[in-house]
C-alpha cells in the first residue's frame, strides 16, 4: 500500500517471474503511478492449439453402460492426439480525445501507425499459435491523445473454445514488472473477449482487466462499450 493508505501500487512483480497477473481479486493497475506511462507499451497475446481434452471413444463398458451405441458408427481414435485448430487474432479498439474512433486489428489490414494517430500499431497476425503470438504496440508518448483503448480477442476461425488454447495476454511497459491475463476460463461458444481496457483517468493511465466473453464479434463488443462504429462482413487472405 502506499504510505498513508490509499489504492495500492504494485511496485514489483512475481519474484519468480517478474508479473503481476491481474486477476478478479486485482483488476487495476496505474501505469503512470508505475512510472511507465512513456515509451511503446508493448502487449502481446500468445497462444498454441492445443491437444484436444476428449479422448477417443472405446466400447469397452459394453452395451449396458453404454446402450445408444448400438445404434451409433464406431469411432475410430486417431494415431496421436487430436490438435484443435484455432486462429486467435489479437485487436484494440481506439477513441483518441479529440473524437477520433475505430479499430486496428488484422481483418481487413487494419494495422495502424505507431508514431501518427491513432499511435497504435499491430505487428501482424500469426494464424498458427506461433512462440512469438501478435503484438499490438502503443506510443505512450502520445498518452494525451488518448481517451480509451480496448484490448480485445476474437476467435476468427476454429472452435470457439478459449479455455482450450493457453492464450495469456502481456503488457510489456518501458518500466516495471508486465502484467499478465489469462484467458483460460470456461466460455463456451463465446468467439470474442474484451481483455482489459486502457483509460486516460485526469491524465492517469490506468489498466483494467475486463476479461468480458461475447458470442458475437466486433459489432458486439462495440455495442457493450458503447463505441458506435459501423462494422460489415470480412475475411482474410488466404495463406
Amino acid at each position: 500500500m502506499r504510505p498513508g493508505g490509499g489504492r495500492a501500487v504494485f511496485e514489483s512483480g512475481n519474484p519468480a517471474t517478474n508479473a503481476i497477473e491481474l486477476t478478479k481479486r486485482r483488476q487495476t493497475v496505474s501505469l503512470t503511478k508505475q512510472g511507465a506511462a512513456t515509451g511503446n507499451l508493448r502487449v502481446n497475446l500468445s497462444w498454441r492449439m492445443r491437444t484436444s481434452d476428449i479422448g477417443g471413444y472405446t466400447r469397452r463398458g459394453g452395451l449396458l453402460r453404454n446402450p445408444g451405441s448400438l445404434f451409433k458408427p464406431e469411432i475410430v481414435q486417431a494415431q496421436g492426439p487430436a490438435v484443435v485448430k484455432i486462429d486467435l487474432d489479437l485487436a484494440c479498439l481506439y477513441e483518441l480525445k479529440d473524437g477520433t474512433k475505430g479499430v486496428v486489428q488484422p481483418l481487413g489490414n487494419f494495422l495502424g501507425d505507431i508514431n501518427s494517430p491513432p499511435y497504435v500499431k499491430l505487428s501482424g497476425d500469426d494464424r498458427f499459435g506461433g512462440t512469438s503470438g501478435e503484438t499490438i504496440y502503443i506510443n505512450l508518448d502520445h498518452r494525451d491523445a488518448f481517451k480509451r483503448l480496448l484490448i480485445f480477442v476474437y476467435i476468427y476461425d476454429g472452435t470457439p473454445a478459449f479455455d482450450r488454447t493457453h492464450a495469456v495476454v502481456t503488457l510489456y511497459p518501458s518500466s516495471g514488472p508486465r502484467l499478465e491475463i489469462g484467458l483460460d476460463e470456461r466460455a463456451p461458444q463465446a468467439r470474442s473477449c474484451a481483455v482489459l481496457l486502457i483509460e486516460n483517468v485526469k491524465g492517469e493511465l490506468v489498466v483494467r482487466r475486463e476479461v468480458r466473453y461475447v458470442y458475437g464479434f466486433q459489432a458486439e463488443l462495440d455495442r457493450l462499450y458503447g463505441w458506435g462504429l459501423q462494422w460489415g462482413p470480412g475475411t482474410k487472405e488466404k495463406v
